[in-house]
């Protein structure tokens, strides 16, 4: 396996048995595993080395995710970041995706997602940034109701919030999500985001 397959990933969580069980899951991949139980701790350890991964959740005491975040990008890390979140830290998962991060996962995940996105990230790179992502003319080939979804959930709204928004049933605004998915060729919710950031500003 090369580096790039698999990469040394730190995992960030103030969990200990969280943290135990992605370590015993990235190790049984054959993945290096650095543990931190906190931001600081992770900080003081020193900055990744290039093709790491780094898991991060989005909320803990003291230096939260988000602000771990930040300050990686301040120090001029490289390291792609894959967030934690609970159901609802999304919208803040959203925004860190539109601020750089690589992707984001929603508890509780499959443990296939996740190794499937720590070796892309590896692959691809720190970030999926919008001015790494080419403008398609996808947009054109949404429904007006479609294009109403989706610039809520690049809002970073959830699905009922947004079914309250239009007056729809939460099941029409999960499948007009999936047609959208669909039509704008995205693997995932964070890929979805930056496409459609990409088409917005090209």
């Amino acid at each position: 396996m090369t580096r790039a397959a698999n990469p040394v990933v730190h995992v960030v969580d103030d969990d200990e048995a969280f943290r135990d069980s992605l370590t015993w899951l990235l190790e049984g991949h054959g993945f290096e595993v650095r543990a931190h139980a906190s931001a600081t701790q992770f900080f003081a350890a020193g900055l990744p080395a290039p093709g790491s991964v780094i898991l991060l959740d989005v909320r803990m005491p003291g230096m939260t995710g988000m602000q771990a975040h930040d300050e990686l990008a301040r120090r001029g890390a490289a390291a792609p970041i894959i967030f934690i979140t609970g159901h609802g830290d999304v919208p803040m998962a959203v925004e860190a995706v539109k601020k750089g991060a690589f992707d984001f996962l929603e508890k509780p995940f499959q443990d296939e997602r996740l190794i499937e996105l720590i070796r892309r990230a590896a692959t691809q790179g720190a970030s999926r940034a919008p001015g790494g992502v080419r403008a398609t003319g996808r947009l054109q080939a949404l429904t007006q109701r479609e294009r109403e979804v989706l610039d809520r959930v690049v809002a970073g709204r959830l699905n009922k919030s947004i079914a309250d928004d239009l007056g729809i049933s939460i099941k029409t605004v999960e499948a007009h999500r999936a047609k959208v998915m669909e039509k704008m060729q995205a693997k995932s919710l964070a890929e979805l985001i930056q496409i459609a950031l990409a088409e917005k500003s090209g």
